[in-house]
């Protein structure tokens, strides 16, 4: 039996039998869904490792299962969908996909993507889980962040890309350095998504006071995690 499991959730049979047969190569147990309420039934019962989600489906769109799989879990999601507007793109990205790829595709180009993904995981997985710093606590085996006791809503990849800053103070990421290390590819070069990521990060940060850090800006560099003593403040 394989050691990773892999939900492919696509109302077109072609595809997903296509599909089946690369994940299968790829040493993937491929498990199939025709429709989105199909898709969230799997996830809950069977735990995929990774997921090919559609975005046009019957029951339920590609988005809302994204949603409902990133209330509760951070397993990896490549959105699939047959239109490629960068609004789509950006909001799949928004709402917790990792990746996102545009009908007609390879299927070698898939796989890649699957792959660039696991590899990513398994190399950057912290031994370490959970990150305090002054009233600021991010748990990665959760994906819960908590300022003062209280818990923040934010999406994994404000989370991704809160725990990359925080676990690397005073350290300053360009935006594609950003790029790199939380999508893992180059996004048609196109940095506004890491702005527009930080910028919501930071408006929900700010509804509680910073006791000892703050996520800062330089401007024409990049951004990083302050660990403010009491002579910065």
């Amino acid at each position: 039996m394989s050691e990773y499991k892999m939900l492919i959730a696509d109302d077109n049979r072609q595809i997903t039998s296509v599909l089946s047969q690369y994940a299968k190569n790829e040493g993937y147990e491929p498990v199939i869904a025709h429709d989105g309420v199909q898709a969230l039934d799997i996830f809950k019962t069977q735990k995929p490792d990774i997921i090919l989600l559609d975005v046009m489906m019957p029951g339920r769109d590609g988005f809302q299962v994204c949603r409902e799989i990133r209330k509760e879990s951070s397993v990896p999601i490549i959105m699939i969908t047959a239109r490629g507007e960068d609004f789509e793109k950006i909001m799949g990205l928004d709402i917790g996909a990792d990746d996102y790829i545009v009908k007609p595709f390879s299927n070698a180009e898939v796989m890649a993507r699957v792959r660039a993904i696991m590899r990513r995981i398994n190399v950057n997985t912290p031994q370490e889980k959970t990150f305090r710093c002054g009233n600021l606590s991010i748990n990665l085996e959760t994906y819960v962040v908590e300022v003062g006791g209280h818990v923040v809503k934010l999406t994994k990849k404000e989370i991704e890309i809160l725990w990359l800053l925080a676990g690397n103070k005073n350290h300053v990421y360009s935006r594609d350095q950003l790029l790199d290390k939380i999508w893992g590819y180059d996004y048609y070069g196109d940095t506004r998504i890491v702005d527009s990521h930080i910028k919501r990060l930071r408006a929900k940060l700010e509804d509680y006071p910073h006791e000892g850090w703050e996520i800062e800006t330089l401007w024409g560099i990049g951004y990083k995690f302050a660990e403010k003593t009491d002579e910065s403040k």
